[in-house]
């Protein structure tokens, strides 16, 4: 998988309305965020967060679950959560963000 495809995919992940009808689950949000890192950091490098940063710590753990994927391993992992979600999401409303115009991620991801 080329190097375009994340950079596209992290764009569209980037770009999702905060305020969406439909939005990945926390789940797959760390999956996204400890993949990200992983591709473009390594292996997490920093002390795990303390006791009350709740969020901190999530991401964290999510981070330090992914240590020893290559480079290309969490990009074409990230690549592939965003499909999957997509296609998760797509089914939940119908085919409703192919209906309502928008490119579909999968051909979006393919032309890059």
């Amino acid at each position: 998988m080329s190097n375009a495809k994340f950079e596209k995919a992290v764009k569209i992940v980037q770009g999702l309305p905060q305020d969406g009808p439909v939005q990945p689950s926390n789940e797959e949000k760390l999956k996204f965020y400890a993949y990200y890192k992983q591709a473009t950091v390594g292996d997490v490098n920093t002390p795990r967060p303390g006791m009350l940063d709740f969020t901190g710590k999530a991401k964290w753990d999510a981070w330090n679950e992914v240590k020893g994927t290559s480079k290309e391993d969490a990009e074409n992992k990230y690549v592939e959560t965003l499909v999957a979600v997509r296609i998760i999401i797509d089914t939940l409303i119908g085919g409703s963000l192919t209906a309502a115009g928008d490119q579909t991620l999968l051909d979006e991801l393919n032309a890059a």
